[in-house]
């Protein structure tokens, strides 16, 4: 099952699972503050296609079909690969390919390694809204030029490989089991924000309405040009959303060890608006 592949996957690192209150017994899946599922309005998103069933892919699915969404998911190995996760999820859940899923959703989130991104299907994304859930981590997807050498962010390469779609950065900055538990209903004094960058305003609209129906409050800071405030390095990256440890870490490996901890909207905006970009060289 989904969750408990995640949940597996930590354990098998000798990792603590992050927690928001206690668990739950059945599951084993740690339990968030109870949010009341409800269908949105024909004007929000009602089926969400995700393309990638990674941690990040899998953690979203969750918290959609929680918020009353339909979703679509899908990976590059096939639909039958999904079917234990899709019985894990219910019956507002379906495995499809990553055609199908672009096809049938309202909106899509793209959570594949950035080096796969050839993975995207551009004719069926064409006129889409598509949320890139993704980071550009050079050991794991090789070097990409016009990334190293500042020419572009990793939003804008991804907009280049979909040329008729609406991309809009967002949910690629924060750790996927804090991500899963720190959902809150709007107006929540612990409710967390996550930053939304994209080129065209409608679809950045819809993305802050989709993590507002998730739990989460949305920052919009800019276009896609300046999605980098959001990329690994940055001080908004997965940091603001784990409880600091007592003393200094040796490594980044703390954040995967650490309770999840509310980052509010404010927070979150002086972190982009102090960040600072290190030239390419």
């Amino acid at each position: 099952m989904a969750h408990k592949g995640i949940v597996a996957s930590l354990k098998r690192r000798g990792l603590p699972i992050p927690r928001a209150t206690t668990d739950d017994q059945r599951t084993g899946w740690p339990k968030a503050p109870t949010r009341r599922r409800e269908r949105r309005s024909t004007a929000m998103t009602k089926t969400l296609g995700i393309i990638g069933s990674g941690m990040i892919g899998s953690t979203i699915a969750r918290l959609a079909v929680t918020a009353g969404l339909d979703v679509v998911i899908s990976n590059s190995r096939g639909p039958r690969t999904l079917q234990a996760q899709v019985a894990d999820l219910g019956p507002q859940a379906r495995a499809a390919t990553p055609a199908e899923a672009a096809r049938a959703a309202d909106l899509v989130v793209a959570a594949v390694p950035l080096g796969a991104i050839g993975q995207l299907p551009a004719d069926a994304l064409a006129g889409k809204t598509v949320i890139d859930a993704m980071n550009h981590y050079p050991e794991r997807d090789g070097g990409l030029l016009p990334l190293e050498s500042g020419e572009l962010t990793s939003s804008e390469l991804v907009q280049h490989h979909l040329p008729g779609a609406h991309v809009v950065k967002a949910l690629n900055n924060v750790f996927f089991a804090h991500l899963a538990v720190l959902a809150r209903p709007a107006g929540a004094p612990d409710r967390s924000a996550l930053p939304v960058a994209g080129d065209d305003p409608s679809a950045v609209a819809a993305t802050v309405a989709l993590l507002d129906v998730l739990g989460y409050d949305g920052v919009p800071f800019g276009t896609l040009a300046d999605s980098w405030r959001t990329e690994p390095g940055t001080a908004v990256q997965a940091v603001p959303y784990a409880q600091a440890p007592a003393t200094e870490p040796e490594s980044w490996d703390w954040i995967f060890q650490a309770p999840a901890a509310p980052a509010s909207a404010a927070r979150i905006r002086a972190l982009l608006d102090s960040a600072a970009r290190t030239p390419a060289p």
